[in-house]
């Protein structure tokens, strides 16, 4: 269980606005751009599958799958983004290799220093790779 300044995670109340807004901004970056994207995925999805014919059937399942992994890795990634404020009971070596903002080297922390979800992104990059390619093969067989 994760615990934020010994507080289990529904009852943490911030300390100001300052530490509210880094928290939100976390959220709405983190979980939300995964989120909006499956959505917007799942909608070209429906798309292609109610509104044309049947020869675009394969287009509109390669979008609602490629949809699902997507709420699969948002899922995945909020999931590991709920030790962002969490006591430090470990220092990690990602933690010890992290460089200051520029600019911010006496503010105060919030949580864990912040590191770019590089694998989440590489992957997302790969996979979206895939279903182009996907998409390309598909639209020269019509």
């Amino acid at each position: 269980m994760h615990t934020y300044r010994g507080h289990r995670a529904d009852s943490f109340v911030t300390l100001d606005v300052l530490e509210l807004n880094e928290l939100r901004a976390r959220n709405r970056t983190f979980n939300g751009a995964y989120r909006r994207t499956a959505l917007a995925t799942l909608g070209y999805a429906l798309t292609a599958l109610r509104l044309f014919d049947s020869r675009f059937l394969r287009i509109g399942i390669l979008y609602l799958v490629l949809s699902i992994l997507l709420f699969a890795l948002g899922y995945i990634r909020a999931r590991h983004s709920r030790h962002d404020f969490a006591d430090r009971s470990k220092t990690s070596a990602l933690d010890q290799r992290a460089l200051p903002t520029v600019g911010q080297e006496d503010r105060r922390e919030y949580g864990r220093p912040f590191i770019t979800a590089g694998r989440d992104v590489a992957t997302i990059g790969a996979l979206v790779m895939v279903v182009e390619i996907l998409l390309l093969a598909f639209v020269l067989q019509m």
